[in-house]
């Protein structure tokens, strides 16, 4: 596979044809409560937080629950048999550790009950056109999981060219799912990035916005750019509106 000329292939057409499109969706047979991953990966979490966000996601039926990974045990423990998943974050927030580190980490949550695992790309390396390099790191990550791989592509770094470079590596290498941001970056999800990134996987993998969605419209603007999944710490009171 010539992981250069595809990513190189996609920008060009980008450069040429792309027109950001608006989906169609039917809001009142909507069950927004399922694209929702209930979020918290604050730095000051406690395991009485985490409880209280399993509790939540538990009640308002969430599609999962989205913690860092010491707290896996914890939530799975929680959330066991209910419908609602446990998600953590790999290489997060920066996406610079090794890919040996990342595998192991994956390896160590999805062993833990992780039931997705979202994690970073090397950003330096997707902006110095390391393709292989990041590819290579994503699919590492991929095949060590077994359970479906987000790929947090951190938008607010990157030119077009280079979210568009990262949604193809992503889905090169088996990811299920590409990924706005990590909620600690300069900025969150837009709509035009979610937009682009859905075009950009040709319909053929999904897309999670995550990052500053704090109110129903803007989940609703984020499924209507092409989100299948919203990471929100602010599930609750989106649902409630």
């Amino acid at each position: 596979m010539d992981i250069v000329k595809f990513v190189e292939e996609k920008i060009e057409k980008f450069l040429k044809d792309y027109q950001p499109k608006t989906l169609s969706i039917d809001l009142d047979n909507l069950n927004i409560n399922r694209y929702i991953d209930h979020t918290n990966l604050k730095p000051t979490a406690t395991s009485d937080d985490i409880r209280q966000f399993c509790n939540e996601a538990l009640e308002y039926k969430f599609k999962g629950v989205c913690v860092n990974p010491s707290f896996v045990p914890l939530a799975s423990d929680i959330l066991k048999g209910s419908g609602v998943l446990t998600v953590t974050v790999v290489g997060f927030p920066l996406g610079t550790t090794s890919t040996a580190s990342k595998v192991s980490e994956t390896k160590w949550v999805v062993e833990n009950g992780a039931q997705e695992v979202d994690m970073v790309i090397h950003i330096g390396k997707l902006k110095e056109k390391d393709y292989e390099y990041v590819y290579n790191d994503i699919k590492a990550v991929v095949d060590a999981a077994k359970v479906p791989v987000k790929v947090i592509i951190e938008t607010c770094y990157l030119t077009d060219e280079e979210k568009v470079a990262a949604c193809v590596l992503s889905k090169l290498a088996g990811a299920k799912f590409v990924k706005t941001s990590t909620g600690f970056g300069t900025a969150g999800a837009k709509v035009e990035d979610v937009q682009l990134m859905y075009w950009a996987v040709d319909g053929e993998i999904e897309v999670k916005a995550s990052g500053g969605i704090r109110t129903y419209e803007d989940a609703i603007n984020m499924i209507k750019a092409g989100a299948t999944r919203v990471g929100t710490s602010s599930g609750t009171n989106i649902v409630k509106r």
